[in-house]
């Protein structure tokens, strides 16, 4: 029999690493491991903390405006935050920081809302700054905005399901019953795992209105009356009919905003009163900075934050002749000044993340209201049918009321009063406490006869309630009444102005840059020359580093768009007003450092591509060419760089730039030469095939030239012309040859 092994003492037993102990690993699939642990975790996420529900609001906004509620905040006065936030504790367990972050949020002084919902005291800080932090809770004082009236109205009428808190202590409403369809009015955004939900607020008015119009004809053109989405900071929205369509069909897209300023003629500056809901002022003031330091920004002196409590306020001095309408393009062009607000309708239906557009929000929140009213009316019935029942036997007794009292003074025991009113009169047990209840200075005729006549108005009330629940015309009826008193009541005027495309001069860079004639430059290393006429003609002798030299020269313009070619597959989109004027004594700039490109990363290729409609032959050693066309190069965006921009199957020979049909000279290593007419190669719009065999070659031998027949100086074009592809060409003789002529990347 073997021995028994002694326990392990205690220290050890709790410390598995002591004595060279290891806790036993479980091995799992990882599939599992997601099922069982990740899983619950997204879903705890979505459905209890980032994404809102149909009424607008995520969970720790519900609980804590009905803490505030419960506190009697909604007609009271204000209480410190700090007792709100213990308070909501009681239903949110996740820390009085971000309990209070809630608060604030919500708050009047924040600016994050059209219409808050904290009636607020005290510094809590501004959504457009990003460094005015707000003060401590116990500093600030809130209570709830009148417009809350609008969320708990229906509460205590069971129009909303109650659920436990997280330690079922107490009971919270699942969701609030708003009579307007608070989830398009407040803006919402939250990040939970795998989706987001980002919902820009709309005007309450043109909400209310659009509800209505949809109640009385769902076939109702919403754009009609939801106009564009209105921002509490103001600014003006560029109206895109065909976007603001595809919002309000699928719930995603963005819509442009920028921001709204003065001219100060007499101080020559400009005024910023208004910036776009998605930016902060030390964002743009960082930008300003950024371009000025760059030189991009050459016609402003100074910039300054004049925020106070008057409102927001950027001061912009200008130099001396300079248009402010102009420069103002230039800035909603390069800064934040103007911005994109992107919209992703997420909202969390019966429990499940469905991403929805305006029309088929403001039809799910019908249809919850539509429920909540039916609740409600049904609720207030059953309240008139017990009163009723209750006034009922109440009728009985006054057949007889001597007979009442007595039946109670002759009963020995108080317990059996109700069990011999019941006898007595023939009613049930709730209308014989009714009516024992009811006090001794009552026990007359008058007062009798007074309840008893109740009962027939709450007949004709029951009658019309039930009617109410039998007829949905009535129910929709009921929802636009109160939408109407709502908008009545709340409405305000858009705070976002609204103007369209073609009211808008855009900035366009190219036809800012002063337009002159200039010679470019690039070096072997890499090395840019923008050098003007004159410059040239008084000194005409290039200066390069040891080792560098002249790679390509390029007549153009100022505004000459350059496209540069990297040995990484890359290329990059610049253009000549980028850069300053310079002489031929100097290096010129340094195109890696100056483009931001990648580490060990060179320049090979420069080249016009003017109107992008002509195409680039790109020849490589393996005897391939591909003729690609510029336009795949051009972008509507601003975008620098582009990846892929030529194939990678093979090294690069040389880039050729073509505007029309024309002969190019291939050279392989083995001293033989081919002339092919580029009709032979169709253009490719994409950018990193490799194209076409152009040269047969031989074992070990690679195309080592290429370039245009005219840049090199064959005469006897027969020997080495070709009609069909691919083809070996045939050896150079020494009259054809160049040895001056170079290829495009030596």
């Amino acid at each position: 029999m073997a021995k028994k092994k002694p326990a392990e003492p205690a220290a050890h037993a709790a410390n598995p690493n002591v004595m060279g102990l290891r806790p036993e690993v479980l091995e799992q699939p990882i599939t599992r491991t997601l099922d069982e642990n990740y899983m619950p975790y997204a879903m705890s996420v979505i459905v209890s903390r980032a994404i809102p529900e149909i009424d607008g609001f995520k969970p720790s906004h519900r609980k804590l405006l009905y803490t505030m509620y419960k506190m009697g905040l909604l007609n009271g006065g204000r209480t410190k935050s700090a007792n709100i936030v213990g308070q909501t504790m009681r239903y949110n367990p996740h820390g009085d920081a971000a309990i209070y972050e809630t608060m604030v949020r919500l708050s009047k002084g924040y600016e994050a809302l059209l219409h808050p919902f904290v009636d607020s005291k005290g510094n809590f800080g501004k959504t457009y700054s990003r460094d005015m932090a707000y003060a401590a809770s116990r500093y600030t004082e809130a209570k709830l905005a009148p417009i809350c009236a609008e969320l708990f109205r229906d509460l205590d009428c069971d129009a909303v399901d109650f659920v436990d808190n997280y330690d079922n202590t107490a009971k919270e409403p699942a969701l609030l019953p708003t009579t307007f369809p608070n989830v398009l009015v407040s803006a919402n955004q939250g990040i939970a795992v795998g989706m987001a939900s980002q919902i820009c607020g709309f005007n309450l008015g043109e909400v209310c209105d659009t509800a209505i119009a949809l109640l009385k004809n769902p076939e109702h053109d919403i754009a009609a009356t939801l106009l564009a989405p209105d921002f509490p900071t103001g600014g003006q929205v560029i109206c895109d009919m065909q976007e603001l369509r595809q919002i309000y069909e699928t719930g995603r897209g963005g819509v442009r905003v920028r921001a709204r300023y003065r001219y100060d003629k007499k101080e020559n500056l400009i005024e910023i009163y208004e910036i776009p809901y998605s930016t902060t002022i030390e964002a743009i003031l960082d930008k300003v900075a950024e371009l000025v330091k760059a030189g991009k920004i050459r016609e402003i002196s100074d910039m300054r934050d004049e925020s106070d409590l008057s409102g927001l306020k950027l001061a912009i001095d200008l130099k001396r002749g300079v248009d402010p309408d102009k420069l103002m393009a230039k800035l909603f062009k390069l800064t934040p000044l103007q911005d994109t607000v992107s919209c992703n309708f997420n909202i969390l239906i019966a429990g499940m993340p469905r991403v929805m557009g305006a029309r088929e929000i403001l039809e799910e929140w019908t249809a919850w209201r539509t429920d909540c009213v039916k609740r409600r009316v049904y609720h207030i019935l059953n309240q008139k049918k017990e009163k009723l029942h209750l006034l009922q036997g109440l009728r009985r007794i006054l057949l007889d009321i001597d007979k009442a009292i007595a039946i109670i003074r002759e009963t020995e025991e108080e317990a059996e009063v109700i069990p011999n009113l019941m006898i007595g009169f023939m009613i049930d047990e709730a209308q014989a406490e009714f009516v024992a209840e009811i006090k001794l200075r009552n026990i007359n005729k008058e007062y009798i006869l007074k309840r008893v006549a109740e009962t027939d108005a709450l007949s004709e009330e029951i009658r019309d309630l039930e009617d109410t629940l039998a007829k949905p015309a009535r129910i929709r009826r009921i929802i636009v009444d109160e939408l109407t008193a709502v908008r009545k009541k709340y409405a305000v005027a858009r705070r976002t102005e609204i103007v369209y495309d073609h009211e808008i001069e855009e900035y366009d860079e190219q036809e800012q840059a002063e337009d002159y004639p200039v010679t470019l430059f690039l070096s072997q290393g890499g090395y840019f020359k923008k050098i003007t006429p004159q410059s040239l003609r008084m000194s005409s002798e290039q200066k390069y580093k040891d080792g560098d030299g002249l790679r390509q020269q390029i007549e153009g313009t100022n505004r000459t768009e350059l496209l540069i070619f990297t040995d990484q597959y890359q290329v990059y989109k610049t253009r000549a007003a980028d850069f300053a004027d310079t002489k031929a004594s100097v290096l010129g700039s340094y195109l890696p450092a100056e483009l931001g490109m990648d580490d060990g990363e060179n320049v090979i290729f420069m080249t016009d591509p003017g109107d992008y409609s002509g195409s680039l032959l790109f020849v490589y050693e393996n005897g391939k060419a591909a003729r690609v066309e510029l336009a795949g190069y051009a972008t509507k965006t601003n975008r620098r760089r582009l990846t892929g921009a030529y194939s990678d199957k093979a090294p690069l020979t040389a880039i050729i730039p073509l505007t029309g049909d024309t002969e190019v000279a291939l050279s392989s290593t083995d001293g033989r030469t081919l002339v092919v007419n580029t009709a032979l190669l169709a253009p490719k719009s994409a950018k990193t095939t490799q194209g076409v065999a152009v040269m047969a070659l031989k074992k070990r031998q690679t195309v080592c030239r290429a370039r245009l027949l005219t840049q090199t100086g064959i005469k006897n074009l027969a020997r080495y012309r070709v009609r069909s592809l691919p083809a070996a060409g045939a050896l150079l003789k020494e009259e054809d040859a160049d040895e001056q002529q170079m290829s495009m990347l030596d």
